[in-house]
């Protein structure tokens, strides 16, 4: 639970208190100070610390505005506990509209960090001391790489059973089952003791509605969970969400230009004609065919394929006929519905 005051980059922050934070990075070389922007929200109550972060992945911008709309809506107000949200962590790459930091490297293999390490392994070593090990909760927000869509997914460790509550909470249908990788933000978390969930949804470079209004009430239905927020009067859920605890890329089978035949959650059997791959000419020269049956999480959407490109990830569950209709579910009640237009109060300016 929150300690009665809270210290992020030399900020003293009492409960019931708000502060913006500039934690300062490593400056650019033309002599340009950079810094990570964290918004810090403590209820007057004392409660679990949770941290949302974005942009972990410089080209992955979603997640800004998801965290950006947290903060700006009325739920805060009657907040228990404590909420870090960090919107730009790594604004290098934000800068550059590049996935990865200036040295190359990618943020997301590089924790826990150190002091005296690369420039990844420095922001890497500040966001998990003055982040991170200061909270019992994370939710880490992604996208889809450059020219892929990633349909509204949680990863996390689902054998452990409070981040398995945790990511059904997040409410979407769709949940992976992902062992915690070297490097990465979610095993450094694990370690200093935050348990963390993983939100993919959209892709590289674009903001998508319905993967913000997925992640904007998924995060509210964590912190409800928490105990961070009142519980929700409406007894309506979005869906139930559903494991996968496997899934599968489909790869192009030549090299040309590609006609999409099944979209982005779509169910699809064995045998299904996924896309066709066409010469210059507009002659067929393969038909990309699904392998496995499944639910499509992923697809590239850029319509030039080289031989063996990733195409289509395709995840596996026990009951896809049942998850297909609850991604259809959320696709009407998140976009379709007039009430959807309103999922967040905001605060008067």
């Amino acid at each position: 639970m929150g300690k009665a005051t809270l210290t992020i980059g030399g900020v003293e922050i009492p409960l019931g208190g708000t502060a913006r934070i500039k934690l300062p990075m490593v400056k650019l070389y033309t002599d340009t100070n950079m810094s990570m922007p964290v918004f810090v929200k403590r209820g007057k109550r004392s409660g679990p610390t949770l941290f949302i972060s974005a942009a972990i992945h410089g080209d992955e911008l979603n997640g800004i505005e998801i965290i950006s709309r947290i903060i700006q809506s009325k739920y805060l107000e009657s907040l228990k506990g404590t909420l870090i949200a960090v919107p730009i962590v790594n604004g290098y790459g934000v800068l550059s509209q590049s996935r990865y930091l200036p040295d190359r490297r990618d943020l997301n293999r590089s924790f826990p960090g150190s002091q005296r390490g690369s420039l990844a392994g420095r922001v890497a070593d500040r966001f998990l001391s003055e982040i991170v090990s200061k909270a019992n909760y994370g939710i880490d927000l992604h996208t889809g790489s450059l020219h892929r869509t990633n349909l509204p997914q949680v990863r996390a460790n689902l054998d452990d059973p409070e981040t398995l509550a945790i990511a059904r909470a997040f409410g979407v249908p769709v949940l992976m089952n992902s062992n915690l990788r070297d490097g990465s933000l979610r095993e450094c978390a694990n370690d200093v003791g935050a348990k963390v969930i993983l939100y993919e949804a959209g892709e590289a470079l674009r903001f998508d509605e319905l993967s913000i209004r997925a992640g904007v009430k998924g995060i509210v239905g964590v912190m409800r969970h928490l105990g961070m927020l009142p519980k929700s009067r409406s007894k309506k859920s979005l869906s139930e969400p559903r494991i996968a605890r496997s899934s599968s890329w489909i790869r192009a089978t030549d090299s040309g230009f590609t006609t999409h035949i099944k979209e982005l959650g779509d169910l699809v059997e064995t045998g299904d004609v996924l896309a066709e791959i066409k010469d210059p000419y507009g002659d067929i020269l393969d038909k990309v065919l699904c392998k496995n049956g499944g639910i499509i999480i992923g697809k590239q959407n850029i319509p030039l394929v080289q031989e063996g490109d990733a195409m289509y990830h395709i995840a596996h569950f026990s009951s896809p006929d049942e998850v297909a209709g609850h991604v259809e579910s959320m696709q009407d009640e998140l976009m379709d519905s007039e009430a959807s237009l309103n999922l967040i109060d905001y605060k008067s300016s």
